[in-house]
């Protein structure tokens, strides 16, 4: 019978923070030196399969012209708003349902995204700048706040408006692949923040930690799945499995404590389990010890936090002003991205505080503070960071203005003709011109929003500008072709305006509002005899 002995003691082995000057926290090394992985390799090997399989994909659909409906969870969302049950929905069920068995190894085996973190923690480690984790127990919620607004709110916005739940229906094939995706600059730039720049600042798997909603969603299904990581009597506590965990999982302290591996973040990885010297650690089924306990270890709840309270307020609140700065911008940044940019500002911020509170201060492997003086990795530190913020503070203004501008526009479209509906058209004018000349990108919705008020106010000239300008930025748009062959009818011009509408037609055939310009409004559906 496999179990933990009385005299094994809990014994801490947390490989440091990458904050320095935090109380309480242990900072030993493991014992002896410790091996290479032989999973590592195969891990690899099979997060190398799963991007060969994702060309094969994309080769089928530029070949072909339709295949199979993207391969992401975040692909759900439009089942949970539309009812299309793609391939997207049934993967993140059935991971779901694996997890609840195994535990989580989509994450550790499958995911795209731990690969370019993974790949990016080795090549630091490599260069002698092995990432050390930051812990914080208020950005911990992240995840599974993000996971809710994603998969639980579009139901619950329906349901207050007294809506209900989408009819399902099969939606597995799709000819435009990458509809739901960004561009290629917005996915590089994805993949740098979330899967490398993450990485170097918060620790292997950073983003996992605090920015992604489907590791909350697996984390909450394998709770209580009865195959985890679990220990012989063999274990001497070497710490071994703690300093190879990628996860940030503090694995010998566990198996200690409860006699398996209970942090929900465990990735299944299995580098714990063949790093051990002893050979005491293994894959196995097993009554689930209860989580929360770990939580409430005092060891392992220090080695948890490497922030007080105020500063955790600090960094809710810097990540959420950053957060309303980031997301959607120039109808570009993702969520995603969005999120990891805040998570950075939110760090970025409270260790900028301490640097220059403190007469000493090191991040990661960066000596920044040195007896009251700045480093000149200090100065270098000091200039990204200021330069990080001002990029946020420029976005939030702009995104301010974008949105105040878009609440009096909805406001003027309320409002019956006079006084107020003016005024409230005039403010909006305000505001969007003045996101305008803030912005350094062009924005197609910004363009079409000015277009519109432009032309509600007779001043046609200026608002055919605006529209061609918008249609420009972003052919695929409908509505601004809509309002734009209006504005030529209005300005004489019936033959462009006609043009442009046989234009939107060929886009989009079954248009309603150019077929009716053009008379030819489409008939009722027949009816369906039963």
């Amino acid at each position: 019978m496999n179990t933990r002995p009385a005299f094994i003691q809990p014994k801490p082995q947390a490989p440091g923070s990458a904050l320095e000057h935090l109380p309480g926290l242990p900072g030993k090394g493991p014992r002896g030196s410790v091996r290479p992985s032989a999973r590592s390799k195969l891990r690899a090997l099979s997060l190398i399969l799963v991007h060969l399989l994702a060309l094969v994909h994309i080769a089928h659909w530029k070949r072909s012209g339709e295949s199979l409906t993207p391969m992401e969870p975040s692909e759900a969302m439009q089942t949970f708003e539309l009812g299309y049950v793609n391939a997207g929905f049934l993967l993140l069920v059935i991971s779901i349902a694996v997890t609840m068995v195994v535990g989580r190894f989509f994450c550790g085996w499958a995911c795209h995204v731990v690969a370019y973190q993974d790949l990016c923690a080795w090549i630091l480690k490599r260069l002698g700048l092995a990432p050390r984790p930051v812990r914080s127990r208020v950005l911990l919620w992240i995840p599974l706040l993000t996971a809710g607004y994603m998969f639980l709110w579009p139901s619950l916005e329906r349901a207050l408006r007294g809506g209900t739940f989408p009819k399902l229906q099969a939606h597995l094939m799709t000819d435009d692949l990458w509809a739901t995706f960004p561009g290629p600059w917005i996915t590089a730039l994805t993949f740098l923040v979330d899967g490398a720049l993450i990485v170097w600042l918060l620790g292997a798997k950073g983003f996992c930690t605090y920015g992604c909603p489907y590791g909350a969603l697996f984390s909450l299904a394998g709770r209580r799945a009865p195959i985890g990581i679990r220990v012989t009597s063999a274990c001497e506590g070497c710490g071994h499995c703690t300093a190879t965990c990628t996860s940030n999982v503090q694995v010998a302290q566990e198996v200690a404590r409860f006699g398996q591996v209970v942090d929900p973040g465990c990735m299944r990885c299995m580098d714990c389990v063949s790093v051990c010297p002893k050979e005491a650690l293994y894959l196995g089924r097993g009554p689930r010890a209860k989580a929360g306990k770990v939580f409430a270890a005092p060891a392992t709840a220090q080695a948890r936090s490497d922030f007080s309270w105020p500063e955790e307020a600090a960094l809710a609140a810097c990540f959420l002003a950053s957060l309303y700065a980031w997301r959607g911008l120039y109808q570009k940044v993702p969520l995603l991205l969005a999120i990891g940019l805040a998570v950075i500002c939110a760090v970025v911020g409270v260790a900028l505080v301490r640097m220059l509170r403190r007469a000493d201060f090191q991040f990661q492997h960066w000596k920044l503070k040195q007896n009251s003086k700045l480093t000149a990795r200090g100065y270098q530190a000091l200039v990204l960071a200021l330069g990080l913020f001002v990029g946020t503070a420029h976005s939030g203004a702009v995104q301010y203005k974008a949105r105040e501008g878009e609440r009096y526009l909805v406001k003027a479209g309320a409002l019956p003709a006079g006084i107020e509906r003016t005024t409230a058209i005039h403010r909006s004018l305000e505001a969007l011109e003045r996101a305008r000349s803030l912005g350094w990108l062009p924005v197609a919705k910004l363009e079409h929003q000015l277009g519109s008020i432009r032309a509600d106010l007779g001043e046609l000239a200026a608002a055919r500008a605006h529209l061609e300008r918008a249609i420009e930025i972003d052919p695929s748009m409908r509505v601004p072709r809509v309002v734009l062959a209006d504005v030529h009818k209005r300005m004489g011009n019936d033959a462009q305006a006609v043009a442009i509408l046989e234009e939107l037609l060929v886009l989009d055939p079954s248009n309603e509002p150019a077929l009716r310009r053009l008379g030819r409004a489409p008939r009722p559906p027949a009816k369906t005899e039963h």
